[in-house]
């Protein structure tokens, strides 16, 4: 699942007229590069949640059919917050665990990686801070093991695999991801992984011209998505 409902107030004015996941930089949306790189990592089933101008994604993706995917949408009229929008999701996501990605990050991280299936409930993959979220989330453990306690904290990277178990009780609405998460860390049922590649989380104009800048020296090679 691609997460691409939100509003992208920090990305205003840009996102007056176009929905974040559609803003470009260098070859390609910010989405297509997500698209991309699950299809290379051969996972091609997709479920794209939306909200603000979300007619506009569901044209310029299609049925994903270009792109060797299979894309399938899951409007939300108003943005149900991450929680609420995987939970809306879940009839489409199937029984299996499954991916979620954020749609307003770039990464070169290799989706191959992944697990199949957390050992708990979640895995996550958790990348060093950036200059605007220095204190970090979550702590990565020696066991494998993300909990909130004390220790060196590294920031979410809006990448995980997740059973539906985790959204057991949830109900239809609009509510966050990260109490659930919290929850089963308690009762350490969350795994990671620190990944040390390209990462960025392109929240405002400033940093998504500084993608552009990136890519361009890279010839967009640097995702593998040349």
């Amino acid at each position: 699942m691609i997460l691409a409902a939100g509003r992208g107030e920090r990305m205003r004015p840009l996102t007056d007229h176009t929905p974040k996941p559609l803003l470009r930089a260098g070859r390609h949306t910010l989405i297509e590069y997500h698209i991309l790189a699950l299809a290379q990592a051969g996972i091609r089933d997709l479920v794209v949640n939306h909200a603000h101008l979300g007619a506009q994604i569901e044209q310029a993706l299609g049925d994903g059919s270009r792109y060797g995917v299979q894309i399938r949408y899951s409007p939300e009229g108003e943005a149900l917050e991450t929680g609420g929008g995987i939970f809306r999701a879940l009839p489409l996501l199937g029984a299996e665990p499954f991916v979620v990605v954020n749609g307003d990050i770039w990464t070169d991280y290799p989706y191959a990686a992944l697990p199949a299936a957390p050992s708990g409930l979640a895995h996550l993959v958790l990348v060093d801070n950036p200059p605007q979220h220095p204190g970090g989330d979550f702590v990565l453990e020696g066991d494998g093991q993300v909990r909130e306690g004390g220790g060196v904290r590294l920031t979410f990277s809006g990448i995980g695999v997740y059973r539906p178990e985790l959204f057991a009780g949830c109900h239809p609405g609009r509510f966050p991801l990260a109490p659930l998460l919290r929850a089963a860390m308690a009762r350490g049922q969350v795994s990671g992984e620190r990944y040390g590649g390209g990462w960025i989380d392109v929240g405002t104009p400033e940093r998504l011209a500084g993608l552009a800048r990136r890519l361009a020296a890279t010839g967009d090679n640097e995702a593998g998505l040349a």
